[in-house]
């Protein structure tokens, strides 16, 4: 087997992560306003930050990965992740929420996007490049379908806090991983 499998493989896992990531603030906000006695407008505030550093991110996110490596950008990323998951357990005001959701983990998930994926087909593939695009693509949608259901059971039985332990640690696993 050829070692552009085996990254492929890591990047399609990377990829289906960075979309449980993104997603998760959606099962997290009613948790959050009840516990907190947040409004709606604040965590969909939190959301929107998350959106807009994603979105402005993301379109950059070739440019790091040209300046800094592959390696370092994408496991800056999966750290800031688990970083910003990390803090919101002790988080205590809707400012932090908007720092840690919107800043970190849209930063984050932003770096994280297909535009990774494509960097990675494009640098190892040239025969299966469609294809393997193909299957990134798949593996990014895919990851909220999967995640998903089982964060909404880890809040119905455990709380917020373990989702976010999850989807931290999770995050702070795969680090290594692609640096590796």
């Amino acid at each position: 087997m050829h070692y552009a499998f085996v990254v492929a493989g890591v990047t399609f896992l990377t990829l289906v992560s960075a979309a449980a990531f993104r997603s998760t603030t959606g099962v997290m906000l009613m948790p959050l306003e009840d516990e907190f006695g947040w409004s709606r407008t604040t965590t969909s505030n939190a959301v929107s930050l998350n959106l807009l550093f994603y979105g402005l991110t993301a379109p950059f996110a070739a440019t790091l990965i040209e300046r800094f490596s592959l390696r370092r950008v994408v496991a800056s990323a999966l750290a800031l992740v688990a970083v910003g998951e990390f803090l919101t357990l002790g988080m205590t005001a809707s400012w932090q929420l908007m720092v840690l959701w919107g800043a970190f983990i849209g930063f984050g998930t932003g770096c994280l996007a297909l535009v990774f994926g494509a960097a990675v087909a494009n640098r190892w593939f040239v025969r299966n490049r469609g294809l393997i695009t193909g299957l990134f693509s798949a593996g990014y949608a895919t990851g909220s379908l999967i995640f998903l259901p089982l964060l909404s059971h880890v809040i119905a039985m455990s709380g917020w806090r373990y989702a976010a332990v999850v989807v931290g640690t999770f995050a702070a696993v795969m680090a290594p991983v692609v640096a590796i």
